[in-house]
């Protein structure tokens, strides 16, 4: 207990000790902009009492007095800019204590127990993190004042930060390994009631604030000129504070943790072990499941509750994984709010954003979609839509049907060839077959398919904060901020439109059914079973034109090669 408390007091002694350091540069900065008009009045003083000649030397002191008068009127405009400059606050979703009675109740029990202040407000975020954000910001709290604050003119007490839990977490852990994993978060409340560490921080967060918004495009020159001179001064002072702030972080991080060992030091540590465990559910739930249905303009509305799939699919599979379904028979952490189905929709729409830039509200191009209804409502149609495009790429480059319903080489009666398999393959597999200029078609494709899509440009001339108040994500410049994965290659672009119009007319023909695979997003069912062999004869075909594996594939499953396929 002893060794504990003594990490803690080390831990918050140095945190202090950089935190006065952070408040010495201010104050140097302070004196800095005043010693102008400190020597011209010391040089006013010795004209008046004779010290000095009145000659050269009050010349010199009115001299000195007009410059400490222009570098006191710019220090002044840099102060009102760094202190109205408005931080970057984190896209989350707020929980109100109505919402979510059991969760304040936890975190506040938590709080007593670690003898610190209980965080001001909870918040959830797409992501498997927790942190402490500091809120004070009068911009941040649009029209609301301060708890505790009177009508007088009294200082004003501290606002303790918000607690941001990663939405993931509360589906996926217990309500003992949350409250684990949550103590060296809420212990950080200690360090932040400290006044010289929340100045030092507030100090911090302004200059970045103020360099954020003197690089904010689309500036007259008026506003510009000085916005940049501000910049550069909040930049000068931020290289010399960079030190001293990344040190305090890390101490008043390690005061919380020492402060938190006191509390269920031995299930964090088991807790942390579902702390990976759900990181990795959620990225593969994200870029294999979510980012296809974000790209056909369906986002998945209950994210939150697929990661315990995700999960419970990985037990199933993994011998390292068996213990953890065992789990499940225990309280959810999202027991503790009293709609988690509003709370997960509301996160999932949050992670749509930010994850790959959709719109901030539902509409006729971007509606939710539940997941028994994600095999139909994504899965087909994502297959039915890029197999209709690889056969309006083969259109544009003149590529003929070279089989169809019962003819070959015939063609619709719309005078357009028949959209059939065999016409896909038979190309690739032909001597001399350009499949870089088919790969390059689908790539322009793409692009063109996702630009109609995308939403509108901001207003040119207008700054990100226009209307700020409302939309955190405005302060933080174009969406998404988190893509999920790069720009995929022609190859891979060709592979997967082959591959969906595999799907669809194994669909069509064969009796096939579109499925969701909760680690590797949409499927493929043959007789009620997933087939996840397709890949590797789709990609011979596509890199070297070999179909033999491909109509081997087919043969096996059934597939008519020859029969029309239904485009979407």
């Amino acid at each position: 207990m002893s060794g504990t408390g003594s990490v803690e007091e080390l831990g918050a002694h140095a945190a202090r000790a950089r935190a006065m350091a952070l408040l010495r540069i201010r104050s140097r900065a302070t004196a800095l902009a005043i010693l102008p008009a400190a020597a011209a009045v010391v040089l006013f003083v010795a004209v008046a009492q004779g010290h000095i000649g009145p000659g050269v030397w009050s010349t010199v002191s009115w001299a000195v007095a007009a410059c400490a008068v222009v570098i006191l009127l710019l220090a002044a405009a840099v102060a009102v800019a760094v202190a109205r400059a408005r931080p970057a606050v984190s896209p989350t979703v707020p929980l109100t204590e109505a919402a979510a009675p059991d969760l304040y109740r936890l975190v506040r029990d938590l709080a007593d127990r670690l003898d610190v202040p209980a965080p001001s407000a909870i918040a959830l975020t797409p992501d498997c993190d927790s942190w402490l954000e500091d809120r004070t910001h009068p911009a941040n709290r649009p029209g609301a004042e301060d708890p505790g604050e009177g009508s007088g003119r009294g200082r004003r007490a501290p606002a303790a930060p918000v607690l941001v839990i990663g939405s993931p977490f509360l589906w996926w852990m217990r309500v003992a390994e949350l409250r684990a994993v949550l103590a060296p978060v809420v212990a950080g409340t200690g360090p932040s009631a400290n006044p010289d560490i929340a100045a030092a921080r507030r100090f911090v967060r302004g200059l970045d604030a103020a360099v954020a918004d003197a690089a904010v495009p689309g500036q007259g020159r008026i506003r510009r000129i000085p916005a940049a001179f501000v910049g550069w001064i909040a930049k000068l002072l931020l290289r010399g504070c960079r030190g001293h702030a990344a040190e305090m972080e890390r101490c008043v991080a390690a005061a919380a943790s020492g402060r938190a060992q006191e509390v269920d030091y031995g299930l964090r540590i088991v807790a942390q072990e579902q702390v990976g465990l759900a990181y990795a559910g959620w990225d593969r739930l994200l870029t294999r499941v979510a980012l296809p249905a974000w790209r056909m303009g369906r986002w998945p509305s209950r994210l939150d509750a697929g990661v315990v799939s995700a999960l419970t699919e990985l037990s199933r599979r993994d011998r390292l994984a068996e213990g953890f379904t065992s789990r499940l028979g225990e309280r959810p952490a999202c027991d503790l709010i009293e709609e988690p189905g509003a709370a997960d929709e509301a996160a999932s729409l949050l992670a749509a954003r930010l994850f790959h830039g959709g719109p901030a509200e539902a509409g006729p191009g971007w509606s939710p979609v539940d997941w028994q209804q994600y095999p139909e409502e994504v899965v087909d149609r994502k297959w039915r839509t890029e197999a209709a495009r690889l056969h309006r790429v083969l259109d544009a480059m003149g590529v003929a049907s070279s089989v169809t319903v019962g003819a070959r080489g015939s063609t619709a009666p719309g005078g357009a060839p028949v959209p059939t398999l065999a016409r896909v393959i038979d190309h690739l597999a032909s001597p001399g077959a350009d499949s870089e200029a088919l790969a390059a078609g689908i790539g322009a494709a793409v692009a063109r398919d996702e630009e109609k899509a995308a939403p509108g440009p901001r207003a040119e001339g207008s700054p990100p904060d226009a209307g700020a108040g409302t939309d955190p994500l405005d302060l933080w410049g174009p969406v998404p901020l988190f893509p999920l994965q790069p720009p995929r290659t022609g190859t891979e672009l060709l592979a997967d439109h082959v591959v969906a119009m595999v799907c669809c007319a194994a669909v069509d023909t064969a009796g096939a059914a579109p499925g969701l695979d909760w680690l590797d997003g949409p499927a493929l069912l043959v007789d009620g079973g997933r087939r996840s062999d397709l890949g590797a004869p789709v990609l011979s075909l596509v890199e070297e034109g070999d179909a033999e594996p491909l109509r081997s594939w087919l043969t096996a499953v059934g597939v008519r090669t020859d029969k029309p396929v239904r485009l979407g």
